[in-house]
C-alpha cells in the first residue's frame, strides 16, 4: 500500500480531517494537538496522522466535553501508532469508551483521495509556464475546480474539456481545496453585451461589457 505523506499544509490537513481550515489553525493555537504534532516554522504544518485526532475533536463537539475530547486525544498519543494501527485503536477512560475504527475509514479515505489529486497534478515550465495542469494535458486544475464548484455540471465540464474523465474533474476539485490558487484571482469575464455595475469610491458606475 502507498505510503502517506508525513506531514501536511493547514490547507492539505482541513481537507484530510473534514473540517474547515479556521478549525484546524484552532487546533494548533489552541493546543489541542500535542506539540510535536505540528511545527509552525517555516510554515504551519501538521502530521498526517494528527488530522483523525482533529477529525475526532471537532466531529465529537456535540457529544463530548472539551475536557474529554482532550483527555482523549492525550491518551492516545501516550503510544505510538502506526497509521494502520489507528485503524484498531480505542481509548478507555473510567466510563467513556472511544473507538476510532469509522472514524478513521474516513479520514483514510480523504487521504488516500488527497494522494490522487496531487498526483494527477504538474507544474512545468514548459506548459502554460508552470500553471498546475491535469498531467497529460494542458488544463489547468484550478479552472475545472472553478467549474465544478460553483455547480456546473461534469457532462458540461467534459464537454469543454473533453481529454478529461468524470474522477479527474472530482480530483481537480479537491486539489484545489488542499491547494489554493496563489496570487490574485483573475478578473471575472462577463459575457459581451452585458452591462456590469461596480461601486467606486461611493460612486456608482456602470460599464458594457465587450
Amino acid at each position: 500500500m502507498e505510503s502517506l505523506m508525513d506531514n501536511l499544509t493547514t490547507t492539505e490537513a482541513a481537507v484530510a480531517a473534514g473540517v474547515s481550515l479556521p478549525q484546524i489553525n484552532r487546533a494548533i493555537d489552541d493546543r489541542i494537538l500535542p506539540d510535536d504534532w505540528y511545527s509552525t516554522s517555516p510554515t504551519r504544518t501538521v502530521r498526517t496522522d494528527a488530522c483523525l485526532l482533529i477529525s475526532f475533536y471537532f466531529e465529537t463537539a456535540d457529544l463530548l466535553t472539551a475536557g474529554a475530547r482532550l483527555q482523549t486525544i492525550r491518551n492516545a498519543v501516550a503510544h505510538d501508532h502506526t497509521w494502520e494501527q489507528w485503524k484498531d485503536y480505542s481509548s478507555e477512560d473510567h466510563f467513556l469508551t472511544v473507538r476510532f475504527a469509522d472514524l478513521w475509514q474516513k479520514v483514510d479515505r480523504r487521504l488516500r483521495t488527497l494522494m490522487a489529486a496531487e498526483k494527477m497534478v504538474v507544474e512545468d515550465p514548459d506548459i502554460l509556464g508552470g500553471t498546475p495542469v491535469i498531467r497529460g494535458t494542458r488544463v489547468p486544475v484550478h479552472a475545472v475546480a472553478a467549474q465544478f464548484d460553483a455547480g456546473t455540471p461534469i457532462a458540461r465540464i467534459l464537454k469543454s474539456y473533453p481529454s478529461l474523465t468524470e474522477a479527474q474533474v472530482e480530483l481537480a476539485s479537491v486539489y484545489a481545496k488542499a491547494v489554493p490558487q496563489r496570487g490574485r484571482p483573475k478578473r471575472r469575464e462577463h459575457p459581451t453585451g452585458t452591462k456590469v455595475l461596480s461601486v467606486k469610491r461611493g460612486v456608482l458606475k456602470s460599464r458594457i461589457a465587450g
